[in-house]
């Protein structure tokens, strides 16, 4: 087994996520520390949180907002934000995300109000 993993995003499938569409490297839970997703968010997402995920967000497109824990925070491109567990999150408006969970993204770990 080799000490690295490669992922070209242009081949892999979007799919539907609750922020919009997603692709999604490295995301299979228990084999990996983190994952690495592009999202490309076309519509308000839903308020959700994650009871062990912590997640680095990148905004690399578009203007909005992030509603953390009830907060409105401006968001354009370059801005990171760092998301505990526990924090109740959605994006605002029509934004192209980095997206890094951590440890790698589980649906299990996806939790809706």
């Amino acid at each position: 087994m080799n000490n690295f993993e490669v992922a070209n995003l242009n081949n892999i499938t979007p799919t539907r996520c609750p922020c919009g569409w997603t692709q999604r490297a490295f995301a299979t839970p228990g084999q990996n520390v983190a994952s690495l997703h592009v999202v490309n968010i076309q519509e308000d997402s839903r308020t959700h949180y994650h009871k062990k995920m912590t997640e680095i967000y990148l905004v690399l497109e578009g203007e909005g907002q992030m509603e953390l824990d009830g907060q409105f925070i401006a968001v354009k491109p370059m801005t990171a934000i760092y998301i505990r567990p526990g924090c109740r999150h959605r994006a605002i408006g029509k934004l192209k995300i980095v997206n890094i969970p951590i440890p790698a993204f589980d649906e299990a770990d996806e939790w809706f109000d």
